[in-house]
């Protein structure tokens, strides 16, 4: 049984804690993977505390060797959990004083694990968010590399999932490069806001032993302290902002997944799975099925479903910290994971993904051109929303006649306005069609290889 006065906060307390009690109180099962940055928080505070005298050079160097020794056992997996290890911190200091001694003891003179916990998780997590900014622009340069490589290609563009207007393909791809680039720059805006240490609050009320907090700042690669403690231990925003940041990423990447599984099924066929990323059925052989993209479709859920949790938790708090923070961690471990791991599966489909061209080609009909009729009228002068209507009417001449609209002959078409002439047979191309939407951003050859290339300028 383990006693009360084996725990860091057991001084208080002279009953046993209910085992049950102890199980449900422990953390240590998913805050272990912070170990790395708990260690390196206590190295550097170990150094703060010889600048004030509090340690000798000889403890603190005693200090900094044992923990590099835990830290290399973390690593090398030979780390042994003992009963009372409730937390990263606990494990941390109770091994430490295994390996050198009562010195260890004063590791903590002056510190709280409410300032160390969130000094932690804001070490872990800026290194977390630098590696998914690494997996992000993998996305966009998949993305941009596919938009260049297949700019030839037209397709269907849809809204409400109706057939609307020609587009290339490339310029679907290249909308998610630009929302992709969106949440990479949201991240990079988000990295001040983490890089704030906490570390020298104290349990609430700050350090008294007026710790040199700015220098602890610079040694661990902080751009800023936390300027109120009891806001640097209780803050949760930083962890609030990026479970929403994750949230938006996952729907950009849901979206894609859902617009590809549409279009690989066999009503669309415009693009197929390669056969790393898809899986085939148990009981029907000829089916080829997008679980990748079914995954990632699902898995925003998740996500956001974590986000949701963590705000439920962290409204109705009272000032500095309470236990109910210990449900920060696991959705923003849970998001990381997931995350990270969505953005290289997302970056892999896209890059192995091959395209029907010829599908895409044969899916592009007459009436898809209707606005381009009644542009065509425009540029004779007369108002767009009389050639709105005037267009509407060619549509339903062709309905009625059960043919394309670019199969109404010229007389046809001079029924419906006198200023319908021989070249109105050139509006019936869709590359003509595309080409003209040459202003910024539009869907022409020309701004499509601009947009390409302002992605190649910012990934470089």
């Amino acid at each position: 049984m383990s006693s009360g006065a084996k725990k860091l906060w057991g001084g208080r307390f002279s009953g046993e804690t209910d085992p049950l009690m102890e199980a449900f109180n422990e953390s240590i099962h998913f805050d272990r993977r912070m170990y790395a940055a708990d260690i390196q928080g206590s190295q550097a505070y170990a150094k703060a505390l010889l600048k004030k005298g509090i340690l000798t050079e000889e403890e603190q160097q005693t200090l900094d060797k044992g923990l590099e020794s835990v830290r290399q056992e973390w690593q090398a997996n030979t780390f042994v959990l003992q009963r009372g290890d409730e937390d990263i911190h606990t494990a941390n200091e109770r091994r430490l004083g295994e390996l050198v001694g009562a010195v260890a003891g004063k590791l903590h003179t002056g510190r709280s694990r409410n300032d160390q916990v969130a000094t932690d998780m804001r070490l872990w997590l800026r290194d977390e968010v630098k590696q998914m900014i690494g997996f992000l622009r993998q996305v966009i340069e998949a993305l941009t590399f596919r938009a260049e490589q297949d700019i030839d290609v037209l397709m269907p563009g849809y809204t409400h999932l109706q057939r609307a207007q020609p587009i290339r393909w490339s310029h679907l791809l290249l909308s998610y490069a630009f929302w992709f680039q969106q949440d990479t720059m949201r991240l990079e805006e988000f990295m001040p806001r983490i890089n704030q240490l906490p570390l020298g609050s104290g349990a609430l009320a700050g350090n008294p032993f007026q710790v040199d907090r700015e220098w602890l700042a610079q040694e661990l690669g902080f751009s800023s302290v936390t300027p109120n403690s009891l806001y640097g231990t209780s803050d949760r925003d930083f962890v609030a902002e990026f479970l929403f940041h994750c949230s938006m990423t996952m729907i950009h990447i849901s979206r894609l997944a859902e617009d590809l599984i549409i279009y690989s099924s066999a009503e669309f066929g415009f693009v197929q799975l390669a056969d790393a990323y898809s899986t085939g059925s148990s009981l029907m052989p000829q089916k080829k099925n997008p679980d990748s993209l079914e995954l990632l479709r699902g898995k925003c859920g998740r996500v956001f479903g974590g986000m949701s949790g963590f705000m439920m938790a962290y409204k109705g708090l009272p000032s500095t910290y309470n236990k109910d923070m210990q449900e920060d961690k696991e959705p923003m471990f849970d998001a990381v994971d997931t995350l990270s791991g969505s953005l290289q599966i997302t970056a892999a489909v896209v890059a192995t993904l091959k395209i029907n061209p010829a599908k895409m080609q044969a899916s592009l009909t007459g009436d898809m051109l209707a606005t381009d009729l009644a542009e065509y009228l425009v540029r004779k002068g007369v108002p767009f929303r009389q050639t709105h209507h005037i267009s509407g009417a060619a549509v339903k001449m062709a309905e009625d006649r059960g043919c394309q609209i670019s199969d109404l002959s010229v007389a046809d078409l001079k029924t419906l306005h006198p200023s319908f002439e021989e070249d109105v047979l050139e509006t019936w191309n869709f590359e003509k069609s595309v080409d003209n939407r040459s202003s910024i951003g539009g869907t022409s050859r020309v701004t499509v290889k601009a947009q390409i290339e302002m992605l190649k300028k910012w990934l470089a």
